[in-house]
């Protein structure tokens, strides 16, 4: 077994586990921070900014894994033009 085929069989399969599971964490963590800061907007301030906060980290993970994902097509297809199975996101085509 060489280099890419254990990239391929083991670490990519593992990735492509691991990336819609850290997508879902990251979309609950925003909106629990949006349900936190709409229950509490009225009330206790403290509550209203960890919203805030769980908001913004989980906007920022959104962005940085759709960056990632951006990044690597990117790479893959247009300066490598490699045929690596890369975790990406659906382009829509059909």
């Amino acid at each position: 077994m060489n280099f890419r085929e254990f990239l391929n069989t083991y670490i990519l399969d593992l990735i492509n586990l691991v990336i819609p599971l850290i997508a879902s964490l990251s979309l609950l963590v925003f909106f629990w921070g949006l349900a936190k800061f709409i229950m509490n907007v009225s009330g206790d301030a403290k509550a209203v900014q960890e919203g805030k906060n769980l908001m913004i980290w989980g906007t920022i993970a959104i962005f940085v894994m759709v960056s990632v994902w951006g990044i690597l097509r990117f790479l893959s297809n247009d300066i490598f033009s490699t045929d690596l199975t890369l975790p990406f996101l659906p382009d829509g085509r059909k």
